[in-house]
C-alpha cells in the first residue's frame, strides 16, 4: 500500500498527530474539519450556517489542492453537537453538493474540539 500525506495551506493545519488528508490508491481520506479559519486557526462564527460554510470551504481547500472538486466526494460523515441544527446545516451542505451528492451519515455527538458546532470528514475519489 502506498500512502501519501497531504498538507495544504488552503485548509487549517493539523492541530495534533494526524494529517489533513491521506491518499492511497485512487482514494483521498480527509480528516474531520471543524470551522477553523486556515490563516488564524480560530473558530469562525457562532451559528451553524457560518460554521458549516467554513467547514465545507476547508474541505474544498483540501480537494482543490489535489485538483479535485466536491463532485469527487463519495462519502461524508457529519458530526453535530445538536441535531436541531440539521435543517440549517443541510441547507448550506446542499449548496456545495447540489448534484449527485455523496453518501452521508449525520450523527449527534456531545462535544467537538474548540466548542465547534459541526465537524465533517470526507472521502473523495480521484
Amino acid at each position: 500500500m502506498t500512502k501519501t500525506i497531504i498538507a495544504t495551506d488552503l485548509a487549517p493545519k493539523a492541530v495534533g498527530p494526524y494529517s489533513q488528508a491521506v491518499r492511497t490508491g485512487d482514494l483521498l481520506f480527509m480528516a474531520g474539519q471543524i470551522p477553523l479559519d486556515p490563516q488564524t486557526g480560530e473558530v469562525v462564527g457562532t451559528d451553524i450556517k457560518t460554521q458549516t460554510t467554513r467547514v465545507l470551504e476547508n474541505i474544498r481547500g483540501v480537494l482543490s489542492s489535489q485538483g479535485l472538486t466536491t463532485q469527487n466526494v463519495v462519502k461524508c460523515t457529519v458530526f453535530l453537537t445538536d441535531l436541531g441544527h440539521f435543517a440549517a446545516m443541510n441547507e448550506v451542505y446542499a449548496s456545495y453538493f447540489n448534484s449527485n451528492p455523496p453518501a452521508r451519515t449525520t450523527i449527534q455527538i456531545s462535544k467537538l474540539p474548540k466548542a465547534a458546532l459541526i465537524e465533517i470528514e470526507a472521502i473523495a475519489h480521484y
